[in-house]
């Protein structure tokens, strides 16, 4: 790989960053009820604190829709173009992808204070490799309605996702390496709630409620 190849990575990079920054649990929070969503519920600006704390309405979806999309625009372009100039398309989704998610927990616009990452890493995996993304999203939504706990569903799923790309075959154990890092920042995003699993307060997942059921 040339220098042009490096200058590329650091031409996603940042406006990967800068994009994943960009919270739409914290905008509508402040937008629709003059509140911050990081001084309510649990302090996530996400679609599950959001929802607790204001209930199952059409900005709660627009909260994970959003994380998600957010991610699937620069993701998606980094692919094409890594795709057809280095023949390295999965690597540069997984790369791109991962600068969405850092800058989605620690947003510049936002005194560094933001969520974990997961809608945003969803959005993500799908440019990687779709197969690997089908196993992830039907190990969490098994987990999701069965277990009812959020934080569990996300961090098993995601740290499938190293696991199912290994096993399925990658462009190079960059890949694999990055999708690693991507699950092990999900998981260390997610340490309070491993603090209230073993307390036996972590909230569990409802659709059903304003408010996730103890």
């Amino acid at each position: 790989m040339g220098v042009g190849f490096y200058l590329a990575c650091a031409a996603f990079a940042v406006p990967a960053y800068l994009i994943g920054g960009i919270n739409g649990a914290i905008m509508l929070s402040k937008l629709l009820y003059k509140q911050d969503i990081r001084e309510l519920g649990s302090g996530n600006p996400g679609f599950t604190n959001f929802k607790r704390v204001y209930g199952l309405n059409a900005a709660a979806w627009v909260v994970m829709v959003f994380d998600i999309i957010k991610a699937m625009i620069p993701v998606s372009i980094a692919m094409i173009v890594f795709g057809n100039v280095w023949g390295c398309g999965q690597f540069g989704a997984a790369f791109t992808g991962l600068f969405v998610m850092i800058g989605h927990c620690w947003p510049v616009w936002y005194g560094f204070k933001g969520g974990k990452a997961f809608m945003s890493g969803f959005g993500t995996i799908w440019f990687v490799d779709w197969r690997m993304a089908l196993i992830a999203m039907g190990i969490f939504l098994a987990l999701l309605f069965t277990v009812k706990i959020m934080s569990v569903s996300s961090c098993i799923a995601s740290a499938v996702c190293p696991i199912t790309l290994a096993i399925l075959g990658a462009e190079s154990w960059y890949v694999i390496l990055i999708s690693a890092l991507s699950a092990l920042l999900v998981i260390a995003r997610h340490k309070e709630n491993f603090k209230k699993l073993l307390a036996g307060t972590e909230s569990k997942f409802s659709l059903h409620s304003n408010k996730a059921q103890n």
